[in-house]
Formats: structure tokens, sequence, C-alpha cells
């Protein structure tokens, strides 16, 4: 951008300084060349207000669409972080689920070996 930025000054530098030796070489009155320097001096403020102000609405656009891309790439990592948080969550309670079944199952296994083995013993000294 700084190389393109230098050229198209030189250019614009050379121009003028070209315009303005043409100019003050013509076999012209000296107002009438002042004036011709002047319009023409003007003419190439105007261009160059026109230009800066042309790079700079590119530079804003430029830098929004950065942003929206941003945005919008930032929203998609948040929505999938969010669809991964209930995935765990859900997987979490599923198997927290499972552990309480099988906690409860083999409780109620040990319940029963215990009550069966508490009869076998209560039969056992009842038929001593």
């Amino acid at each position: 951008m700084k190389d393109q930025t230098k050229v198209i000054a030189a250019l614009l530098i050379g121009a003028a300084a070209g315009a303005a030796l043409g100019l003050l070489l013509a076999p012209e009155k000296g107002e009438t060349v002042r004036d011709g320097i002047a319009d023409y001096i003007n003419d190439l403020i105007d261009a160059a207000k026109n230009k800066a102000q042309s790079t700079s609405n590119e530079i804003k656009d430029y830098g929004h669409n950065v942003y929206d891309r941003a945005k919008s790439k930032f929203s998609g990592v948040a929505g999938n972080v969010s669809d991964y948080k209930d995935s765990a969550i859900d997987a979490a309670k599923s198997q927290a689920n499972d552990v309480a079944d099988e906690a409860k199952n083999q409780y109620n296994g040990a319940k029963t070996k215990l009550k069966s083995t508490a009869n076998d013993w209560n039969n056992s000294i009842q038929n001593s």
C-alpha cells in the first residue's frame, strides 16, 4: 500500500511540475498563466481530496467487513460451544443415572442376599 501511495504521489507531483513548467513557458500574459496554474493546482487539490475520501471510505468498509466476519465466526463458535456444553451435560446426567441404577441394583442384590443368609441362619438355629 505504501509503495502505491508513493507512486501516486510521485505521479501527481510530476504532473503538477510539468503543467507548471508548461504554463510558465507558454507565451501568455502573467495573470493568465497564474490563473491557469491556480486552477490546475485547485483541480489537483480537489482530486487529492476526492482520492483521500475514497480511500478513507474503502478502509472503513474493509474494517466493517472484517469486523462482521469476525463477529460471525465468533457467534458460530459460541453456538458450537453451547451445543457441546449441552451434549456434555446430557452425557454426564445419563452416566450419573446409569451409575445410580447400578448402585441401586447392587444394593437390592446385597439386601436380598443378606435376608437370605439371615433366614438360612435363623432356620439353621431353629432346627438345631
